[in-house]
């Protein structure tokens, strides 16, 4: 197995997922195209046919039909390489393009979070990043100072 052939087809698949998609369909179909461009507009459909079989997948949860459509995107990958090995550095850039693409474009999972505080508990949660500013006294530089008063201020100003 070549390993360019093994990133482009697994970035390839999971872009089908994601907002990333119609990115990666388009710089696959144009690299396609440029190395055997008789093949461009019947690859371009083949994909999009693959990413209505992964989002039929992920809607039933059926994790292997993931992987053997990857494999599947791995086998014409290597084919083309075969065809055209001077692809090997376009590949390289389509899996580093499309595979650091930002987290908004890439697949969210499903969250589920539950949580429970009694008393003067807080909870705190988050799908991704979190910043709490919640108790920060001006000044103090202190993010975990209990709520109050500002420092040196009478309680009756607050």
């Amino acid at each position: 197995m070549d390993p360019i052939a093994v990133a482009a087809a697994s970035v390839l698949v999971h872009a089908m997922s994601t907002d990333a998609w119609q990115q990666a369909q388009a710089a696959m179909v144009e690299l396609w195209r440029r190395a055997v461009p008789e093949q461009g507009e019947a690859i371009d459909a083949e994909l999009t046919q693959t990413r209505v079989e992964v989002l039929a997948s992920r809607d039933s949860g059926d994790d292997a039909a993931e992987a053997d459509l990857a494999a599947e995107w791995r086998l014409r990958i290597e084919r083309l390489l075969r065809r055209e090995p001077a692809l090997a550095d376009e590949l390289r850039a389509f899996v580093d393009a499309v595979g650091a693409l930002p987290p908004d474009a890439q697949a969210r999972p499903d969250v589920t979070m539950e949580a429970r505080a009694s008393g003067s508990g807080r909870i705190y949660q988050a799908g991704r990043d979190m910043h709490i500013t919640e108790g920060l006294r001006e000044g103090s530089g202190v993010g975990n100072t209990p709520p109050g008063p500002p420092l040196g201020d009478d309680d009756d100003e607050w």
